[in-house]
């Protein structure tokens, strides 16, 4: 029972820190990346796709990303998605292929997207605060229904705790890693 808790709060604290990877590798740095539009999302076929089931996404060179679309006539809604992002790029349509060339940031967006970077990080933390103390509960459960001893939950909170230490320290660190990106010239 506890061993499985802890399992679970483990699993779910993983989700938690690449669900926050995912969302910073989108945030745009000075560098152009795959990751900065493979996750955008273009209406097309009745449905909604992300760009990265519709294209190959490549980078030529470092402030250059190129997008090419496996069906022509979707580049116009490829297009669209991206500006109607808030990525802040102008695309280049040839009728092949879409351009995207990545300006340099300026000191002011550098500052706006750091603090999207804090504000990211802090949803993290609480992701993982919210698991603990999820974990915490349903231990607390298993004591009331006499299922486990006193010490054994104190044991099993401990545990969580050093767990959650970690996840939190792992969510610092890719914070930390994305603003010295984000502030680099």
């Amino acid at each position: 029972m506890i061993d499985e808790t802890i399992a679970n709060a483990e699993k779910r604290m993983k989700s938690a820190v690449a669900v926050l990877q995912r969302e910073l590798d989108g945030i745009r740095t000075g560098r152009a990346r795959p990751g900065l539009v493979e996750a955008l999302k273009v209406d097309i076929y009745d449905s909604t796709l992300p760009l990265n089931q519709l294209a190959t996404i490549s980078v030529p060179e470092a402030r250059l990303i190129t997008i090419q679309p496996w069906d022509r006539q979707v580049i116009g809604a490829i297009e669209k998605a991206i500006l109607k992002s808030d990525l802040g790029l102008n695309p280049a349509n040839d009728g092949h292929i879409i351009r995207l060339a990545i300006p340099q940031l300026t000191e002011q967006r550098r500052k706006e997207l750091a603090k999207v970077v804090h504000n990211k990080v802090e949803e993290g933390r609480v992701a993982v605060r919210n698991v603990r103390r999820h974990s915490v509960d349903e231990l607390r459960a298993l004591d009331k229904g006499k299922e486990i001893s006193d010490d054994d939950e104190r044991r099993a909170a401990d545990q969580l705790q050093k767990l959650t230490d970690r996840f939190i320290e792992e969510i610092d660190k890719l914070g930390r890693e994305k603003e010295a990106e984000l502030l680099e010239v």
